[in-house]
């Protein structure tokens, strides 16, 4: 693995149970980069990061964090020491207090970083000798992330870490995360199917749909290769056999035909000047309409 990633995978397969989770999925995640794992329930995005914590054993493919195996127990062991995690389930001891989770957790941990336990004990306001059972789910997040950004980690990986928040935890999380990333050195690698709170906070973006990353790459690339180009002709929308490279999905609605594209618009507009279009537009399009409609396109 190059180093310039953080994770890697190649053709990664895993199956349960005769059902395909991951279909030969490929994925790289820049080191540095927030990276959000984009796909709706069920895509294989938890399967993904099990994989990569080694909590998992893949049934075929490659799997490396850090240029480090994820499928061999002694590489995974070192991974897991340079990772933090956070699941979706916020999976914590009800029967101890905030302070002995945090005193527990920090024991296994050579690098814990004290400064900053200190600093996200007080701006998560966490009460010290409350149960984490009496917790919030909103609480439980905080606690979960303060374990996660205290252990002096090179790496974050959250899976779905705003599930069942309001609105305004949801923002506090989010924006801890942010900060955390830009005071230290390292990657954030964060599930989700929201797509609003992956394109408030990423700058890189994978989507899987069915097992496998349809679409990939930084936000601003991809804010910039996708368009939507839209064709108004003087009768009904004729049915186009596009052939430029780029075409993901094309719509005929009365005298308007859209088309788009993953590759600019330039050659899709010497194409379809041919049919003798009244007028032509390029529109940009939103992540959200990049997600929704790579997914169509699976369907």
């Amino acid at each position: 693995m190059a180093d310039e990633f953080v994770i890697e995978t190649a053709d990664l397969r895993k199956t349960y149970d005769g059902v395909e989770a991951l279909r030969g999925l490929n994925l790289q995640v820049p080191a540095g980069s927030i990276c959000g794992f984009l796909g709706r329930n069920g895509a294989g995005k938890t399967t993904t990061i099990k994989l990569l914590l080694g909590m998992a054993r893949p049934t075929s493919g490659r799997v490396q964090v850090f240029g480090l195996p994820a499928d061999r127990p002694e590489p995974s062991v070192d991974i897991r020491r340079r990772t933090g995690f956070v699941s979706e389930d916020k999976d914590l001891y009800d029967g101890m207090t905030v302070d002995e989770m945090i005193r527990y957790t920090r024991a296994f941990y050579p690098r814990w970083r004290v400064d900053l336990e200190q600093r996200y004990r007080r701006a998560f306001d966490l009460p010290a000798g409350r149960k984490v059972k009496a917790l919030s789910r909103g609480m439980r997040t905080k606690l979960a992330l303060l374990l996660a950004f205290s252990r002096g980690a090179d790496l974050l990986i959250l899976d779905e870490p705003t599930s069942g928040l309001d609105p305004v935890v949801t923002e506090e999380v989010l924006q801890a995360i942010v900060s955390h990333v830009a005071r230290a050195e390292m990657s954030v690698f964060f599930s989700s199917h929201h797509i609003a709170e992956v394109d408030q906070v990423a700058d890189h973006v994978a989507i899987v749909e069915r097992g496998q990353v349809a679409v990939a790459g930084g936000l601003d690339d991809l804010r910039e290769r996708y368009c939507r180009i839209q064709l108004v002709f003087d009768r009904d929308a004729p049915e186009p056999a596009l052939r430029t490279p780029g075409v993901v999905r094309i719509r005929r609605d009365g005298r308007v035909l859209s088309v788009l594209s993953s590759a600019g618009a330039a050659g899709i507009l010497d194409e379809v000047r041919t049919l003798g279009p009244l007028s032509t537009e390029v529109v940009p399009v939103t992540l959200k309409e990049i997600f929704l409609e790579t997914v169509k396109a699976e369907d």
